[in-house]
């Protein structure tokens, strides 16, 4: 899953510990951005040179941790995350020429 600029709420990576309970430090945000943990990536995107995250994906980092640590399954997609990526998939095939 990406974040969808059209209906995610992002800000700079910088400002994603006060959007996270307990406020982890601008350096674990950064690790979890670029290494991830356990496998699992606090999803970002780059726009202009600037690195952003969102507040939907951080809950989907923090649901997927959770399962893991839980020994659960990772969660499903939503069908309407699955009919995004289906649509960004056929726009770059389309743009291929493909």
């Amino acid at each position: 899953m990406s974040i969808d600029l059209s209906s995610e709420d992002i800000f700079p990576v910088s400002e994603a510990p006060q959007h996270i309970p307990g406020h982890p430090s601008k350096a674990s945000v950064w690790r979890w951005v670029l290494k991830g943990v356990g496998g699992v990536k606090l999803e970002s995107i780059l726009i202009g040179g600037k690195r952003f995250t969102s507040a939907e994906s951080i809950q989907r980092f923090c649901d997927r941790r959770t399962a893991a640590a839980d020994g659960d399954p990772a969660p499903t997609r939503t069908s309407g995350q699955r009919e995004r990526e289906i649509a960004a998939a056929e726009q770059e095939l389309s743009e291929d020429g493909i």
